[in-house]
């Protein structure tokens, strides 16, 4: 009878480490779809939002604190990290409010596919977070876009990995379906984002208002048209837009030279467990050249010849 390997203690913290963040990502996914489920009058509804809001901050927290594990404990993965949050960020206020044009998901689909999902999702809720700060947009809105954008992100890094007869072809291919993955999360994210707010950003007795009680499907036809005339034919399309030529363009260089820093962090960062090799030459230093001549006492003697002398 064989007995059963534990697992590392390394291995067994990511595996919590996801549990919990997938976790608190369907407690703030709830938060997104409460108009789908509660039946609140708009006006009940609008004075619950900045409640929900203050709700998912300790859920947001929790993710950021559990996605911050052993693979952000390299020097570089924390700068490159900073310095993308950094880029994001600026790009984000130098887009904001200019007719959909947000560029800021290329950033976030090209560092979530270079460096993994949970990077990605760390570093989408970072970009906004510090984006609102410095720009001065926090409200209501900004636990929702810190979940929104951290899920574009780490979806560009849960897709499949692409194979090709050639490295061209293969880096291509993976362009191509980063934009056609752009363009979805454009639209997705535009759709999650209208439906926390829906209920009382119209008023009652309209095709596209929320109807308290009403069956689900009249709610979600109801909120579809909503959707199509603010956002989905103009913010959204606009997103869109930006966002697959914006990674169509810059899409092969960036991911080749992120993928470089991600092999260059992956070189600074010292395997679990592992014990550090000395730099320190064989003995101490005092020798360069390992000696072929051996020591006299390793030296087995010579027996000596009796004499032919009496």
């Amino acid at each position: 009878m064989t007995s059963r390997v534990p697992a590392p203690a390394g291995a067994r913290r990511d595996v919590s480490s996801r549990v919990t963040l997938l976790i608190a990502s369907l407690f703030a996914l709830a938060g997104f779809l409460w108009p789908l489920v509660a039946t609140a009058v708009p006006k009940d509804a609008q004075a619950a939002v900045p409640v929900l809001a203050l709700a998912l901050v300790p859920i947001a927290v929790v993710a950021l604190t559990l996605t911050v594990d052993r693979q952000m404990h390299s020097a570089t993965t924390v700068a490159l990290l900073g310095m993308l949050t950094a880029v994001g960020a600026a790009v984000r206020i130098a887009g904001t409010g200019v007719g959909g044009l947000e560029a800021v998901f290329i950033v976030l689909i090209l560092a979530g596919r270079a460096f993994g999902a949970r990077f990605g999702f760390l570093l989408g809720m970072l970009v906004i977070s510090l984006s609102s700060v410095l720009w001065g947009g926090i409200g209501p809105w900004t636990p929702f876009q810190i979940f929104a954008c951290g899920w574009v992100a780490a979806g560009a890094g849960l897709l499949p990995r692409i194979t090709a007869r050639s490295q061209r072809t293969a880096m291509w291919l993976e362009v191509l379906m980063l934009a056609g993955y752009g363009i979805l999360a454009s639209y997705a994210f535009g759709l999650i984002m209208n439906l926390w707010f829906w209920p009382f950003a119209v008023g009652a007795g309209s095709d596209i208002s929320y109807s308290a009680g009403a069956p689900l499907g009249q709610n979600l036809a109801s909120f579809g048209l909503y959707s199509l005339v603010t956002s989905t034919l103009t913010w959204d399309t606009v997103r869109a837009v930006t966002t697959a030529v914006g990674i169509l363009l810059v899409g092969p260089a960036a991911l080749a030279a992120l993928r470089r820093a991600r092999i260059g962090s992956a070189r600074h960062r010292r395997a679990p467990g592992a014990t550090p090799r000395s730099t320190v030459p064989r003995g101490g230093g005092t020798r360069t050249h390992l000696s072929t001549a051996r020591d006299e006492a390793e030296a087995p003697q010579t027996a000596q010849r009796p004499s032919a002398r009496a």
